[in-house]
């Protein structure tokens, strides 16, 4: 009877975490795009655009080291080890150009 108890509040606990909000901007980004007349919303922006694409760049480090782990030891994951390779330079190559993207806005806030 505890057992299952707790195996149903375990489960209610993964489903209420797995449908939890996830918000990348903490920020309304249109809003603040729009509101933007000073300096200093501008470097707001900047730093914004900056730290998004530092975690990006994290993500990129991230992958690279997935994606050399499956091209050097690609037998540990037999005939999976193709798609997986497949997918990690997919998110690479997303993930690169989510960084020049933020890096791109940020210059360009920091210039206005």
């Amino acid at each position: 009877m505890k057992t299952t108890r707790l195996i149903a509040l375990l489960l209610t606990l993964g489903l209420l975490t797995a449908c939890a909000e996830m918000n990348p901007h903490p920020m309304d980004m249109s809003q603040a795009v729009q509101s933007a007349s000073s300096k200093a919303d501008h470097e707001a922006l900047a730093k914004h655009y900056e730290e998004a694409a530092a975690e990006m760049q994290l993500k990129v480090d991230e992958h690279k080291k997935l994606l050399s782990q499956y091209e050097s030891k690609g037998y540990l994951y037999g005939r999976q080890a193709e798609d997986f390779k497949v997918h990690c330079q997919r998110l690479v190559n997303i993930y690169e150009n989510a960084v020049q993207e933020n890096l791109s806005m940020a210059k360009l806030h920091r210039q206005m």
